[in-house]
């Protein structure tokens, strides 16, 4: 299908924000939302040139918003990438990886975090949506109050997928409690015994939705298969295709209660990660299948926060972020077709690269704020990061940072409110190795290990390599030319700003 937006949105990308007049910020502190997708590729969305489904919701916050071209998550997956903008901290400083279910939460509620700083500002937090990011200490007990979890990080309220919707537990946690327990049946969770309880994948293929891989195939919940096992909580277990109607509506329920006063929301969607399974009314509305659908899915869900918050007219006192955690996948565990009816369409848009992948497309991603009568419409090529929010956001509701607080980020609030294009001239990402961008200029740092088996059966370009990569995105923007050999004195230069990230924080 060819996005009619396009043309339209064309006209607005000729006037760079750089060129534009600023006015004053209000003086009083704005709402903000931040609508964080998973898995979204920069291709993904209509106004970056998608095909075969149409996001006319988020192309709205295009064309009337700031467009980056050049903004970043922090990681190539998804738990270091929710745990360096909610920190502003890269992930490597906690060897922060990608989280089984039943995992301790991982920031430390000793230190600062977004929501914290954002309480202190006198914002109402919540958290909507997909966590990752760990509950509790050690071991589980799913049949309580979880603690610590978002209230200890500055949350004041939440309604969580717990981990992700390939992982068990396959419940809601509201407040730090399992949604509609009951106590008769309570939960148990692992990820290397079979309870027994619950059918699993590979024994009851007849039982599934569709096929998935052996990793996927453990505890079958709503006729998907899931990694890990679990068992009871029978009354409190989700459906996957009620997932937009039960997030959008905790959403809005959160905004009208919190109308009267500044509030943070960070919804946070779990499409369009898999299992992919969208609600019956988007079935069908791209030519992709479920893949194509769960981005009609994301676009509706993106729709029902912007039509909520002009119900309640808080719209041009709302600054709204829209982006993604982390680079698109096609085969990620479960044979839903997403490869076979790709067509025409390029998740990554221009770029190399995927999630999990160290290439541009890893973290490149889809970027929009949103503040009428604020920030202007336009684009912006302002080179930025997700860790650098922190910061920003800090900047924006007159916060002092401690001196232990978010380390790696930048206060760049200008460059996010599209009043400079003055972002980062030196930017970190990580990806089963670490990169670095000096303006125009990447490197891929080496390293030892092989690309493990499972990501070669996800058809993914790693950039993981035993040879050092240098590329100039000047002029290759798609990362296909090497010209480590011709610049030994870049590679020396970068790797040693690489050194000094890695000793000690970023922020001045």
């Amino acid at each position: 299908m060819k996005n009619p937006l396009i043309p339209l949105f064309g006209l607005a990308t000729l006037v760079s924000c750089a060129n534009k007049e600023n006015q004053p910020l209000p003086t009083h502190k704005p709402n903000i939302v931040i609508i964080y997708c998973d898995d979204l590729g920069y291709g993904d969305v209509g106004y970056n040139g998608a095909r075969g489904v149409q996001t006319p919701n988020i192309d709205s916050l295009a064309v009337n918003g700031l467009v980056f071209t050049d903004a970043h998550c922090s990681a190539a997956t998804c738990t270091p990438s929710r745990y360096s903008l909610l920190t502003g901290s890269y992930a490597f400083r906690n060897n922060a990886a990608v989280l089984p279910g039943d995992a301790p939460l991982i920031i430390d509620p000793a230190k600062g975090s977004l929501p914290s700083m954002l309480q202190k500002a006198g914002y109402k937090t919540g958290v909507i949506g997909k966590w990752h990011l760990g509950l509790g200490r050690g071991e589980v007990d799913w049949n309580r109050e979880i603690s610590p979890g978002p209230r200890e990080i500055g949350f004041d309220y939440s309604f969580l997928i717990p981990a992700t919707a390939d992982r068990v537990p396959c419940v809601f946690i509201e407040d730090q409690a399992v949604a509609g327990l009951d106590p008769s049946d309570p939960i148990e969770v692992s990820y290397q015994k079979d309870f027994g309880y619950y059918p699993n994948g590979l024994e009851h293929p007849e039982m599934l939705k569709m096929q998935a891989d052996t990793q996927h195939s453990c505890t079958i919940v709503d006729s998907v298969s899931r990694i890990g096992y679990m068992k009871g909580g029978r009354t409190a277990l989700w459906k996957d295709e009620n997932f937009p109607l039960v997030l959008t509506t905790k959403a809005r329920k959160f905004m009208h209660e919190n109308q009267n006063q500044p509030f943070f929301l960070y919804f946070a969607l779990s499409d369009i990660h898999v299992p992919r399974m969208p609600n019956h009314r988007f079935v069908g509305k791209s030519t992709m299948g479920r893949r194509g659908d769960d981005i009609v899915q994301t676009d509706w869900c993106t729709g029902q926060i912007m039509r909520a918050l002009r119900a309640l007219g808080l719209e041009k006192n709302t600054l709204v972020i829209f982006s993604s955690d982390n680079g698109p996948i096609l085969d990620d565990g479960y044979n839903d077709q997403a490869v076979e009816l790709l067509g025409h369409h390029k998740p990554a848009g221009p770029f190399r690269g995927s999630k999990y992948s160290a290439y541009e497309a890893g973290t490149r991603m889809p970027t929009i704020v949103y503040w009428p009568g604020v920030v202007k419409p336009g684009t912006s090529n302002a080179l930025l990061s997700q860790v650098d929010l922190y910061a920003s956001l800090a900047e924006l509701t007159g916060q002092k940072l401690g001196p232990d607080d978010a380390p790696d980020s930048h206060a760049l609030l200008d460059a996010w409110l599209g009043r400079s294009e003055k972002g980062r001239q030196v930017m970190l990402e990580e990806a089963f190795t670490l990169s670095l961008r000096d303006g125009n200029w990447k490197y891929i740092e080496p390293v030892k290990q092989a690309t493990p088996q499972w990501m070669k059966n996800k058809n993914v370009e790693s950039g993981v390599s035993g040879e050092k990569q240098l590329y100039n995105l000047k002029d290759d923007p798609a990362e296909h030319v090497n010209v480590a050999d011709k610049y030994p004195g870049k590679i020396a230069e970068m790797q040693q700003r690489l050194e000094e990230i890695r000793k000690k924080g970023e922020r001045r």
